[in-house]
């Protein structure tokens, strides 16, 4: 009985460690400050996407968007070097939006361990799910426009651009 006695305090003693640790602000807080520059992200990557799109289709496609907002400019055609530096920039938002998927899949395997200890846990996957299904669904876009200006991206930066990209979907499945 005093074997159990002591391990019963112990174990509270951890229990009491995990629960005070972090406790200065609600943990939503932190959650939700992630969740926000986590959809920035997403944001910004999207616009680089479309912004690719709208270089790759050209001036027709300037004039529809010049049409739906009247209040927008005209501007000449940018160069067609353009677009192999937006797909560069894009793809290191896309690495970056990736490794803060990566980083929240860590945090919830290790609150998952804490669980084991006493600490509150929320076992709820969807907000991790839909993180992962937003992010593979832009990959695809810029992957989609990636292989669509393939002839102006030229034989060197293609295949560092689709060994990046391989990486990219391997980890988030593997992980």
């Amino acid at each position: 009985l005093r074997l159990v006695a002591v391990l019963k305090a112990i174990l509270e003693g951890e229990k009491a460690a995990v629960l005070k640790r972090d406790c200065h602000l609600p943990l939503s807080f932190h959650r939700r400050q992630e969740e926000l520059k986590f959809s920035l992200g997403l944001q910004r990557l999207q616009h680089r996407v479309r912004e690719i799109q709208a270089l790759r289709d050209g001036p027709a496609a300037s004039l529809q968007l010049n049409v739906r907002d009247p209040q927008l400019k005209p501007e000449a055609k940018p160069p067609e070097s353009e677009v192999p530096t937006l797909i560069l920039e894009a793809m290191k938002e896309l690495e970056a939006a990736k490794q803060q998927v990566l980083k929240r899949i860590q945090i919830w395997k290790r609150q998952q361990q804490l669980a084991g200890n006493g600490a509150l846990f929320e076992e709820n996957l969807a907000p991790l799910q839909k993180r992962c299904e937003s992010l593979v669904e832009v990959y695809f876009q810029l992957h989609q426009q990636v292989m669509a200006a393939s002839t102006e991206l030229g034989a060197e930066l293609l295949p560092r651009l689709l060994e990046r990209f391989n990486e990219v979907l391997s980890s988030l499945v593997k992980r």
